[in-house]
């Protein structure tokens, strides 16, 4: 009889090996396979389905090697490096000292205040990978993190600490949307260069501090999120879930102070997305109640389905809506992946 293949074996494996492999693929693409792979193994993925996964991403993407480090930094040099991609090697090795000196816990509380600011990194797949670094509690991933946090470091305008407008994290995003040279800007294939370049628009400079952040913001964000993703099914709102599930993965890391400058952080980066959005409206809330009880398959089945897809979209979003729903609460995390996943039609017509 031949024994039954661990799908825990199978994930460490895998995962052994994606320190070899680069962050980032041709263009600044963002590497998902680390993560992928343990979202996959949580939605119940076996062995086969992870092994299919990333055999398939790595030759559809190309992954590349991990490039060699260059010159060593200390905890003095190491600044020098942020936003700079060809240091990444040299910052994977300062961070993977400090985190074995310090531990996970230690390392993201001393090094997160310095790189909250930043959390557009990557278009939020730095965030991505601390966040998943987190959930395994693995100090060789939170290391990698950091280093790909740092030198993809997307810095963005500064809160001036002006009186905040509002509290309502919609209200955020359709005061953006009225910005009007934010309207016929070029798009970009990747988004953290729609993010990048919405932040150097003059008049996108006060947007950092409309936000009244207190202790209801974060369940804001997510009913935010969830209802414009729900109305357009569109690529970089499908982000707006997910970041906000792995910034709750990062929360017992950080300091309130530092917590409340990422969320601020964050919300600054989702309306610089606001072009590439479309400039989405926020549906009415009747209709987003009325979404929430359209009948849709429950978790196992569509995390077997999920399980199945090539696309790590599909995966990702599984994954972390089920988690946000176990928080939240809201039924319509389930309708959304179900349409995502073409188990439902448009019911936005």
């Amino acid at each position: 009889m031949v024994p039954k293949e661990s799908t825990s074996d199978e994930l460490e494996t895998l995962l052994a090996g994606m320190p070899a492999w680069g962050s980032e693929f041709s263009r600044t693409f963002a590497n998902h396979a680390p993560m992928v792979l343990v979202a996959l193994d949580r939605i119940g993925g076996g062995p086969a389905q992870l092994r299919r996964f990333f055999h398939h991403y790595r030759d559809a993407k190309q992954l590349l090697p991990f490039a060699q480090p260059l010159k060593r930094l200390d905890g003095k040099s190491w600044k020098a490096a942020i936003g700079m991609r060809e240091r990444e090697p040299d910052l994977r090795v300062f961070f993977a000292d400090e985190v074995t000196r310090l531990g996970i816990h230690g390392a993201l509380e001393l090094y997160l205040p310095d790189l909250a600011d930043g959390v557009a990194a990557s278009a939020f797949h730095a965030l991505m990978r601390s966040a998943y670094g987190v959930l395994r509690a693995d100090e060789t991933d939170v290391a990698i993190a950091l280093a790909y946090w740092a030198a993809t470091y997307l810095p963005l305008p500064e809160a001036q600490g002006t009186s905040p407008i509002t509290r309502d994290p919609a209200e955020v995003l359709a005061l953006t949307a009225a910005i009007k040279p934010l309207h016929g800007m070029e798009l970009h294939d990747l988004l953290w260069q729609n993010i990048r370049d919405a932040g150097s628009v003059p008049e996108f400079a006060p947007v950092v501090d409309w936000l009244d952040i207190g202790p209801d913001t974060m369940e804001k964000m997510a009913a935010t999120a969830l209802a414009i993703f729900a109305a357009t099914q569109h690529f970089a709102a499908l982000h707006i879930i997910t970041g906000l599930h792995w910034i709750r993965l990062l929360e017992p890391h950080c300091d309130e102070a530092t917590l409340r400058r990422m969320m601020r952080v964050f919300w600054q980066g989702i309306a610089a997305l606001m072009g590439e959005l479309g400039f989405p409206e926020m549906p009415d809330r009747a209709i987003v109640d009325r979404w929430r009880h359209i009948h849709v398959p429950d978790w196992p089945e569509m995390h077997a389905i999920a399980a199945q897809s090539y696309d790590e979209h599909d995966i990702s979003l599984a994954f972390s809506a089920s988690e946000e729903m176990k928080v939240y609460g809201d039924p319509l995390y389930r309708v959304v992946v179900a349409r995502r996943l073409g188990l439902i039609g448009d019911y936005t017509k």
